[in-house]
Parts: C-alpha cells; sequence; structure tokens
C-alpha cells in the first residue's frame, strides 16, 4: 500500500483528503503544519510516495517544506494544495522542486487522479530501470542508476526534470508541442495548465545549461513548445 502524507492546517480539508485518498487505498499520514509534516517525514524519508502540502500554514510554510523535503529525497512525488489567488506561490512551488499543483476547492476525482499520475510516475521510474544510456553532446542520462552527467559531473534531478530529460534526448532536435509534453510526463487525463511545462523546463534549464537565459540546449519553439538541441 503505497504511503501519502498530508499536509494541511485547516482540519475539516486535511479529513475529506485523508477519508478520499484512504477510500482510493492509500495509507495517510496527516500532518496539521509544516514542523509535524518534516518530522513525520525525516523519520522514515523513503517511505512515502507522495506529499501533499498546502502553501499557506502557520509556523514554516507550505513552500519551506517542499525545499526541505526535496533536499532530503528527489524521487518523493510532491503536490502543493493552493488557492485561486496564490498564482505567484505556485510557480515558487514548482520552482522549489514540486511536481505538481491542485487549486482549491478541489473533488474527491481530481485529487486522487492527480495523486495517481504521481504515484504511477514513481512506479515507473522505479521498476523500469535498465541498462540503456542516452547521451547528448556533453550529457549522459543513465537510465540504470537515474543520474543526469555533464562532462562527468552530476546533475541532481526530481522525478520530472529526469523525465522530461529523458523525453527530450529520445526526441533530439524535435519540437514538442507542449500538450503533447504534458500528456508524456503528466498523463493523458492531466486537466491543469501549460503553465506546469513552462516553470518545469524554466526550473531544469537553471541545472543544465551554463546561461539559462539563454539555452544552448533546451530551446523555446515559440508558440509551440520545446526542443532538444545537443
Amino acid at each position: 500500500m503505497k504511503k501519502i502524507l498530508v499536509c494541511e492546517d485547516e482540519d475539516a480539508i486535511r479529513e475529506f483528503e485523508t477519508i478520499t485518498l484512504r477510500r482510493s487505498g492509500y495509507e495517510v499520514v496527516g500532518a496539521a503544519c509544516g514542523e509535524e509534516a518534516l518530522k513525520y517525514f525525516e523519520s522514515a524519508p523513503n517511505d512515502f510516495s507522495v506529499v501533499l502540502l498546502d502553501i499557506m500554514m502557520p509556523g514554516i510554510d507550505g513552500l519551506t517544506v517542499c525545499k526541505k523535503i526535496r533536499e532530503q529525497n528527489s524521487r518523493v512525488g510532491i503536490i502543493m494544495l493552493s488557492a485561486k489567488t496564490q498564482e505567484m506561490d505556485k510557480v515558487s512551488g514548482l520552482m522549489l522542486g514540486a511536481d505538481d499543483y491542485v487549486t482549491k476547492p478541489f473533488s474527491p476525482s481530481e485529487l486522487t487522479a492527480r495523486v495517481d499520475a504521481i504515484c504511477r510516475r514513481v512506479a515507473i521510474n522505479s521498476e523500469s530501470a535498465h541498462n540503456d544510456v542516452l547521451t547528448s553532446g556533453p550529457f549522459t542520462l543513465n537510465l540504470l542508476s537515474r543520474t543526469l552527467t555533464k562532462n562527468g559531473a552530476v546533475i541532481d534531478l526530481t522525478q520530472v526534470e529526469f523525465q522530461l530529460m529523458e523525453l527530450f534526448l529520445s526526441n533530439e532536435g524535435t519540437a514538442l508541442e507542449r500538450k503533447y509534453i504534458i500528456v508524456r510526463i503528466w498523463g493523458e487525463n492531466y486537466n491543469g495548465d501549460d503553465k506546469l511545462v513552462d516553470v518545469n523546463i524554466r526550473r531544469l534549464r537553471m541545472k543544465i545549461e551554463d546561461e539559462p537565459s539563454s539555452p544552448e540546449h533546451l530551446q523555446t519553439v515559440w508558440g509551440y513548445g520545446y526542443k532538444w538541441m545537443p
């Protein structure tokens, strides 16, 4: 049974999320604040498949918790829970390593679908390791060890970033539409906006490009999407 950590300071909402996920077959651990969430996670950083984090919480906010969790574990899925008015916070969460965000209020089916998608990605990435190695220019993507190196130096990637690199290196020189990237990385049932792609590309560029503002490899195809150039 997959284990989910839910961090939400409003008791009613946390109970709703917990009941929804338990009915879908997940084991759920609830935390009422950022400090409590970090305590649970740090005691067993490899036990959780997904962490749900409310952005606005008393004490340590969700963005800080996201950053601290991502520093400890690059594989766990992180979904930010936000209000419609927290647009910049959504972007900040993605830049700090979150994989997705859900805007409140949300339905049980939407929450379950987002968690299911993240869990499937974590499972696929854990189970599909093989000996393939993708190379492009100074980059080597090892699908067995799940690592990326540039000129021999290891670059730490989240699960989403690793999948993006695998997708681009497998389609070198091909322009990939944003909607195609969404389907390949987040799944066919994802109903969020294309901004999720743009923010993750921006975050990935900061890790792999010598000049992120003038990318040499991960190039924008204006009005369409992105392409990888060696």
